[in-house]
């Protein structure tokens, strides 16, 4: 069977929908230490939350993520500075990938969350392409 999905306005969803969401949410963030205490804490029967997990997600997150892609010198610090560049312009950092060095650089995916970014993507990109250990940036935009 086929799974078909609906972006629908919170505001029109039933009590037990947003609670899920909630306690996903406080898990995600280490509020919550266990489903037992994330459900506890939004007032959802551990039954409930199992029900739906699987079929309710926030279409807000994941909204904000691109991945910048860099070439790094195989140089001491390069990933190091690469990473302050992206914390120091605001982002949240996701997910980091590095490949192993070759010919003298490294290919590296930084995942990040911009919503808390003080400048553009593209501005951030620029940014960084001016670091010594920089070879070249490109973005990514998650869909």
């Amino acid at each position: 069977m086929e799974r078909r999905f609906y972006l629908v306005d919170a505001q029109v969803l039933p009590e037990v929908f947003l609670k899920v969401i909630r306690a996903k949410e406080l898990l995600a963030s280490g509020q919550a230490r266990n489903i037992s205490a994330a459900t506890r804490s939004v007032g959802l029967s551990r039954s409930a939350f199992y029900k739906y997990k699987d079929c309710i997600f926030d279409s807000e997150n994941g909204r904000e993520l691109i991945t910048v892609m860099a070439t790094l010198r195989d140089e001491t610090g390069a990933l190091q500075s690469l990473l302050a560049g992206i914390s120091s312009a605001g982002a949240s950092i996701v997910t980091i990938n590095q490949a192993t060095p070759e010919n003298g650089t490294a290919q590296v995916a930084v995942t990040i969350r911009t919503d808390t970014m003080q400048m553009t993507p593209d501005e951030l990109a620029a940014m960084l392409g001016r670091q010594s250990t920089v070879v070249g940036v490109r973005l990514g935009y998650d869909v």
